[in-house]
């Protein structure tokens, strides 16, 4: 029987309607294990595996050309990073949404995969059902990661922050706050930041001190652990060119 996920809205049909799937690349060097999400994803509505890959070269290749919605990616292809890859593949298909599979315990690795890319994180000793839980959220726009991992992230940032402080000091950030906590999340430097914002540096080192402020947080360390699970993943279309500078901004040098 096709194992469906009713409670995942992004992979129903709707009645009357055959919306194309969500495309998924499959990246691996174990083929057993390819060949058992390749299988999942067939068997699930709303999904379609666009193709698979065992090697860097190859991922990079295949998310090249179809530009696919989704992606899992192994964290160790034989001696190759797979870290280097989630940050590639972010650069050849920005609108790809990986998610991580791996054997590595993911309190040491998933935040250094969210940081270099990666929109989730899951360890290969779940139950494939799991699987199908974490592309959903992702392709909902959402980070997965599990609970323990998403807790100790969190608990590492400062010691004072639950997911309900969290969320209501988010809430309280301004556009451009938003805007410079998602860049840090990808792992942007100062001068990167101040480049892409076209603000001088001295404004972004402002911003930071904001956040750090408004956030509670005493470190670049600790805000750089915050803007890894509370950035925005898809930056506001508002914010993606930059805006004419508020009362606060130094437009960057040309």
């Amino acid at each position: 029987m096709p194992a469906v996920l009713p409670s995942c809205p992004s992979f129903q049909q709707a009645s009357g309607s055959h919306p194309p799937p969500f495309r998924v690349a499959v990246v691996d060097d174990h083929p057993l294990v390819r060949k058992a999400i390749v299988d999942l994803i067939a068997e699930t509505p709303g999904l379609a595996c666009c193709g698979e890959a065992a090697s860097s070269g190859a991922a990079l290749a295949l998310v090249a050309e179809h530009q696919p919605e989704l992606a899992t990616i192994d964290l160790t292809l034989g001696e190759e990073s797979g870290l280097s890859l989630i940050q590639a593949v972010t650069m050849a298909s920005p609108r790809t949404r990986i998610l991580v599979l791996s054997m590595h315990d993911e309190r040491l690795f998933a935040a250094r995969c969210l940081r270099a890319g990666a929109s989730g994180y899951l360890t290969k000793d779940q139950a494939p059902h799991q699987l199908l839980v974490a592309l959903c959220r992702l392709a909902r726009g959402k980070t997965y990661l599990s609970e323990d991992a998403a807790e100790q992230i969190l608990s590492a940032v400062g010691g004072r922050h639950d997911e309900s402080a969290a969320a209501a000091a988010f809430d309280h950030l301004t556009d451009r706050e938003r805007h410079v906590l998602t860049l840090i999340g990808h792992g942007l430097s100062t001068r990167e930041m101040a480049i892409q914002l076209d603000l001088s540096i001295k404004t972004v080192e402002t911003h930071c001190g904001h956040l750090k402020e408004k956030l509670g947080l005493k470190s670049a360390r600790e805000l750089l652990r915050y803007a890894v699970i509370w950035g925005d993943e898809e930056l506001p279309a508002r914010l993606a060119t930059p805006s004419a500078p508020d009362a606060t901004e130094e437009p960057g040098a040309a």
